[in-house]
């Protein structure tokens, strides 16, 4: 018999038992819920303690604090020419609050770009301080003499950092410090003697920093607060100071932020296919972790509220080394009390285990709901994936004091809203349109406030990729 004889005379025996394709339509299969890529662990929502806000707004009170331009720098590259932002300059303390936007324009054009190798010395300890410096991009070393006569590195300095700002001020100041160059840097140099010439035509800006020059140094602490008068140690009938506790006049509020989407699902599919899942809920469920997902995105990257924007500047720090190596962390650690978590990449995570096992150290774990969790000398390390990696991968991370009663970082919400789900979470039914197609509103109400300026602390710019 031949093949072609063959194959016909299959083809036309009867068959004999039911076929699995027609048997798959008639069994219960077990079948998983939907399943979803874009879940992670958010620790951040997960951890971070909730205050409900009534009104949409909550006021963060503080002590009065005098505090001079401790802002960054922005800059606009056009292949290798680096320029100013104008408006930007009003970050030096010189220039805080003056707003002449042709006399900024004009000082930010005498602004020479100047590039500086690895390991150059930019500014000497003792010499005349008659240069601002304006760091477009690399890294600075600030360094000073130790106790016993050797260099210590006193801070880094990093992109839109400035230092040399005294020279617009004072006419005998002197570098208290050697800058160098850590990495090759691009800076903008403003001299002295160029804002002297600008001021001379323009009366507003000789006032300006004339009065910068005569304004009276105010009593504070160590933190910028308006200091309280107090008496100690005394004996005897001494007439004991008066005093008060000031608060900022115009203190920061932050309204709930939002995020919402508009589900729609169509009649015939909640009505026939409802069976052993229930289509809406699962829609829902989706709808839902992918909004709780934009949620955490917005708290560490919204620019208004975002844990990364929020920082500020002096409890932001640069690794000595690039990695994010256990000084850093420590460093990190230093800068305020009670810190109770890091955040960071998963990626920077495991850049700093590589640092740690160059080192032969082993950093503790703990249990959290079942995980195990690396710590830093018992400060827990969370994963999230929604701080950003650079293209240069460089990433960040967060170091927080949590809570109101520590002064910490909370997180805001609004329960008991209409159709909640849960907290600051609702699902409101939208009615059916001509189409015959069920539409639900979801939103999410949320923001994040930094109660103390040291409660947030970030270590900038550490780098994930070097395995050397």
């Amino acid at each position: 018999m031949s093949v072609g004889e063959e194959v016909r005379t299959e083809q036309a025996r009867p068959q004999q038992s039911l076929g699995t394709a027609a048997a798959r339509n008639l069994a219960t299969t077990t079948k998983s819920v939907p399943q979803m890529q874009e879940i992670s662990s958010r620790w951040l929502l997960r951890m971070l303690p909730w205050v409900d806000v009534q009104g949409g707004t909550y006021r963060v009170n503080r002590r009065l604090t005098y505090a001079v331009g401790d802002g960054r720098i922005t800059f606009v590259k056009t292949g290798d020419r680096v320029e100013v932002i104008p408006a930007e300059l009003g970050e030096l303390p010189a220039l805080r609050g003056y707003e002449d936007e042709e006399v900024l324009t004009e000082l930010a054009r005498r602004c020479t770009q100047r590039e500086a190798a690895a390991g150059e010395i930019i500014a000497s300890f003792g010499s005349r301080t008659d240069e601002v410096y304006l760091l477009a991009h690399g890294r600075v070393e600030k360094v000073g003499t130790g106790p016993y006569g050797d260099d210590q590195v006193l801070g880094v300095l990093a992109d839109g950092a400035y230092f040399g700002d005294t020279a617009l001020t004072s006419e005998d100041a002197i570098w208290e410090y050697t800058a160098r160059a850590d990495t090759a840097c691009t800076l903008l140099v403003l001299t002295r003697d160029q804002v002297q010439q600008v001021a001379e035509r323009s009366e507003s800006l000789a006032d300006h920093i004339r009065q910068q020059r005569t304004l009276p140094e105010q009593r504070t602490n160590k933190y910028g607060e308006k200091e309280v008068e107090l008496a100690a140690g005394h004996s005897g009938e001494p007439d004991i100071p008066h005093t008060f506790v000031d608060y900022e006049p115009r203190p920061r509020e932050y309204e709930l932020s939002i995020a919402q989407t508009v589900l729609r699902i169509h009649s015939r599919v909640a009505d026939l296919y409802n069976q052993p899942m229930n289509q809406t809920e699962q829609q829902l469920r989706l709808t839902v972790e992918a909004l709780k997902e934009r949620q955490e995105h917005e708290l560490v990257n919204n620019r208004e509220f975002g844990l990364l924007h929020n920082c500020e500047y002096d409890q932001r720090i640069q690794p000595h080394d690039g990695v994010p190596g256990p000084d850093d962390m420590d460093e990190l650690l230093s800068r305020r009390r009670g810190t109770k978590m890091f955040l960071a990449h998963p990626r920077a995570i495991a850049a700093f285990g590589r640092e740690l096992n160059k080192r032969g150290l082993v950093p503790e774990t703990i249990d959290v709901g079942g995980n195990r969790i690396p710590t830093w000398r018992g400060v827990p390390i969370y994963p999230c994936n929604k701080i950003p990696v650079t293209p240069e991968r460089t990433s960040s991370i967060i170091a927080m004091r949590l809570g109101e009663a520590d002064q910490g970082v909370v997180g805001l919400r609004q329960s008991g809203i209409p159709d909640e789900i849960e907290p600051s979470l609702s699902v409101r039914f939208m009615g059916i349109n001509e189409q015959a197609i069920i539409k639900y509103l979801v939103t999410a109400y949320y923001s994040a406030a930094v109660l103390v300026p040291d409660a947030l602390g970030v270590l900038e710019n550490v780098e994930i990729g070097r395995w050397r």
